[in-house]
């Protein structure tokens, strides 16, 4: 009986050896992963006006009547986001909730672009708890920045340029925007590019 209960014991002292070397080799693995997985980033798009460039200046007039300069000089602010949404599209509808937080955090001013029927907006701004909000709703905006997927963002800074673009679909992909204005790149994909390229 007592060579049964050591033998027993030496079994279970092996199996939490094993279990410990599993544990470490699995953490590794992680930590292996976690740096070849590239970082989220909103996707840029080769159309409309680059990073760096100044914004194209559009007078416009928000649904609630106030008049909008885009790419104007900012009064109070130091960016500006111009996020284009529609009630057609689920994923920007579930966007519009981290935006409104992202731009609080970031001290933003938040501008919503659609393009679509007024009682159909006027539905989504109530729906959504936009009056606060700047909300320009017509092609020209959207046409002037080749928006062809939603959502998508573009932050400009307090002069009106450019700082960077893309097609967003997590506040990640929102807090890259600034991320990469912050590293002096185009866009995050320039960053992992660049890390290719240094690997090479």
């Amino acid at each position: 009986m007592l060579i049964a209960l050591v033998v027993s014991q030496i079994v279970s002292w092996l199996v939490v050896a094993g279990l410990v070397i599993a544990l470490i080799a699995l953490a590794r693995q992680v930590g292996v992963l976690h740096m070849r997985v590239a970082p989220a980033g909103a996707l840029t798009t080769a159309h409309g006006p680059a990073v760096g460039d100044p914004a194209p200046r559009l007078d416009v007039v928000a649904m609630d009547g106030r008049r909008i300069e885009i790419g104007g000089t900012l009064k109070g602010r130091a960016m500006r986001l111009l996020m284009f949404v529609s009630a057609d599209c689920p994923l920007c509808k579930n966007l519009i909730p981290a935006a409104k937080s992202f731009a609080r955090a970031e001290r933003i001013e938040l501008v919503f672009v659609g393009d679509d029927d007024a009682t159909v907006q006027r539905r989504m701004i109530a729906q959504q708890g936009l009056e606060e909000y700047a909300f320009v709703n017509g092609p020209e905006t959207g046409l002037t920045f080749h928006v062809d997927k939603l959502p998508h963002a573009v932050l400009m800074d307090a002069a009106g340029t450019i700082l960077s673009r893309g097609l967003v679909n997590s506040r990640e992909h929102l807090e890259s925007l600034v991320v990469a204005h912050e590293m002096g790149l185009r866009s995050v994909q320039d960053y992992i590019n660049g890390l290719k390229t240094q690997a090479a």
